[in-house]
């Protein structure tokens, strides 16, 4: 196949673009390194317009097609990396000290990159192609800035496309599946206050780490006493703060942790019962809990649809062969977010190396 071979050739240079990327890697919006290589190589390969500073430091790229009229299509890619100091002694390891791409951005980057110059090389399509770079995936809603700056609107984008490196499957073989594919995520902190003291007096203090600690065992009753057990939600503890010395009880204490489910309903749930245990556990034990749940700027659920997992399964199947597809995975779908932001009511599609539709226009969810 000559788009095969074409990719082959390719591999070296673009898998350099990807070490390159690797040993500098850049958090959130802040990203303007990346960014700047990001636009000088689509102005290199000749995109038809190159606009940066979307949605921060977002990059998009718009290459139109020789064959006349058609939809504008969105390929994206994201470009931050993650606060982890990297200890794998590769030669290209990240010379930026507590930084790596252990998410495989700057991989998904340099794929994209790789796509780009291809599509301007031969153009062999009607209609246009956006490549999409986005900031803050890793927390932040880069993909919703983007949108919320105008770039839906501005490009005329109608779908939008996107691929996840996956370590669990082989090399070459694609993931996807229809309906709800990654879980909503939403974020809690807790600060729960009680009575400090002296740790040889306990009975003069009201002890806020012993609250939390009933607190993090009740919570895993809304999974398992909750929720239907054909449902899914997954509630996480995933830091438990409090105290300064080893003989004082302190006067406060934090939880922070997650929320992941996979439709309205059981995300609503969640929340509602989380807020009654915490509180009632709280009171009970003579305590306050003060909870902050950031539900309404959570990662919503990423929903493929139909048509466009139909159209990435055989894409997929021309390029990998039937048995290198798989159109049920993750089975069940994985409760993850996959950091999206793109409008609600449009037509798209995220996938596990990945392919699937992603969702819908105007509110913005969140890549």
């Amino acid at each position: 196949m000559p788009l095969l071979n074409d990719a082959i050739e390719m591999q070296p240079e673009i898998a350099g673009w990807r070490r390159q990327l690797h040993m500098q890697p850049e958090l959130l919006f802040d990203v303007q390194q990346t960014a700047a290589f990001v636009s000088e190589k689509l102005k290199g390969f000749g995109c038809d317009e190159v606009v940066t500073g979307i949605g921060r430091t977002g990059v998009v790229g718009l290459i139109k097609g020789r064959q006349g009229d058609g939809p504008t299509i969105g390929f994206r890619a994201d470009m931050d990396a993650l606060p982890i100091t990297e200890a794998t002694g590769l030669p290209y390891a990240s010379q930026i000290p507590g930084r790596m791409h252990a998410c495989g951005h700057d991989g998904h980057t340099a794929m994209l990159l790789g796509a780009a110059r291809q599509l301007c090389q031969t153009r062999n399509f009607a209609g246009s192609i956006a490549v999409i770079f986005q900031p803050a995936e890793e927390g932040g809603g880069g993909g919703h800035e983007m949108v919320k700056d105008g770039m839906m609107e501005r490009f005329g984008i109608s779908e939008v496309y996107g691929m996840h490196n996956e370590p669990g499957l082989p090399v070459g073989q694609f993931g996807i599946r229809e309906g709800a594919f990654l879980a909503s995520m939403d974020t809690f902190s807790i600060l729960i206050k009680g009575k400090g003291g002296h740790a040889a007096m306990p009975h003069l203090t009201v002890d806020p780490i012993f609250i939390g600690a009933q607190i993090v065992t009740a919570l895993q009753g809304i999974a398992s006493r909750n929720a239907d057990p054909i449902e899914s939600v997954v509630v996480s503890i995933t830091q438990f703060n409090g105290g300064e010395i080893h003989n004082v009880i302190s006067p406060t204490a934090t939880l922070i942790g997650t929320v992941r489910t996979l439709n309205k309903a059981m995300r609503q749930m969640a929340r509602e019962n989380l807020f009654r245990t915490v509180t009632g556990i709280a009171t009970a034990l003579g305590g306050v809990a003060e909870i902050n749940y950031d539900y309404l700027n959570g990662y919503p659920v990423t929903v493929n649809t139909p048509g466009e997992t139909d159209m990435m399964v055989k894409v997929a199947k021309e390029v990998s062969g039937a048995g290198g597809v798989n159109r049920d995975y993750p089975r069940p779908p994985r409760l993850a977010p996959w950091r999206r932001s793109m409008p609600r009511r449009l037509r798209a599609s995220p996938s596990r190396n990945w392919c699937g539709p992603e969702a819908r226009r105007s509110t913005g969810s969140s890549w």
